[in-house]
């Protein structure tokens, strides 16, 4: 397991392996690693001849009342974690690698990155696009691997990497679940046994809806009528059914749509989509 700390040096390995005609496989995270986190590093280490995880817990992401100082740090087992899953690189800058002193541009991807998730955290699609961009510069990869968890996120990335030229495949994986049907969260953890279960309405009013959608309801606001009647028992923050591709609002499921719910549950925000294509 190598474990490689600045941009420069990340760059020089990556150069090297591709002067040997190797292909890299990436996977960003923040750590506190999960099975989610795991089957994106397997399916990199079997479609690529190397693998680079980063971990870096990105502070132009969080707004000031939000969890960054909180939020789980947990290097060692997620290093045993990478080492297990086949994982060759762990790419791990510290915060002045990432932003230096006078540091002061910043990658803003437009439509896509409106509305769900920046309703309410505006400043976070900003500080996704800019640390990717970043994190891609130093990696250098000919794939990239993205959970379906954060729909608008992938979407995110992969119209940055389109309009950027960057020549990296995007990919989305989908998402992994715990047994009940919760899916797989870094901040799952925060959770006290109540709000665990109370935690369950999301995926349940998701699964709800799916059976609508295969039943053949086109509604967007019959469908979101429903989620919110099964997710009363905690604070939504939003329920959408927007198009796969642009992340837009629609009205009718007439095509590939994402129909995406977040909530504050407990100390928690959680979120979760389902994708439907009729």
């Amino acid at each position: 397991m190598i474990i490689l700390e600045t941009p420069k040096a990340m760059r020089a390995w990556s150069l090297e392996q591709k002067r040997l005609g190797k292909t890299i496989g990436f996977v960003p995270t923040m750590g506190a690693l999960h099975e989610g986190h795991l089957s994106l590093m397997r399916a990199s280490v079997k479609e690529n001849d190397l693998t680079v995880a980063s971990i870096f817990v990105n502070p132009t992401q969080f707004a000031p009342n939000e969890d960054f100082n909180k939020y789980p740090r947990t290097f060692e087992t997620d290093k045993a974690m990478c080492e297990e899953a086949g994982v060759q690189v762990i790419y791990a800058p510290g915060p002045r690698d990432m932003y230096p002193e006078g540091y002061s541009t910043y990658v803003t991807v437009e439509k896509v990155s409106e509305g769900l998730c920046s309703k309410t955290r505006p400043h976070f699609f900003r500080g996704v696009a800019t640390v990717v961009a970043k994190l891609f510069n130093a990696v250098l990869p000919d794939r990239a691997y993205f959970g379906q968890k954060d729909a608008q996120q992938y979407a995110v990335i992969r119209r940055m990497a389109d309009d950027l030229d960057m020549g990296i495949e995007v990919i989305e994986m989908p998402i992994i679940r715990e047994p009940d049907g919760l899916a797989m969260s870094s901040r799952n953890r925060y959770l006290s046994p109540e709000d665990r279960q109370r935690a369950l309405c999301l995926s349940q009013s998701l699964f709800a809806a799916e059976a609508m959608l295969k039943a053949g309801e086109r509604s967007a606001a019959v469908l979101i009528a429903a989620v919110r009647e099964g997710m009363k028992t905690v604070e939504i923050d939003y329920v959408e059914v927007v198009d796969a591709g642009t992340m837009q609002p629609v009205e009718r499921v007439d095509g590939p749509i994402v129909l995406a719910v977040a909530a504050q549950v407990g100390p928690a925000r959680l979120i979760d989509n389902i994708k439907f294509k009729p």
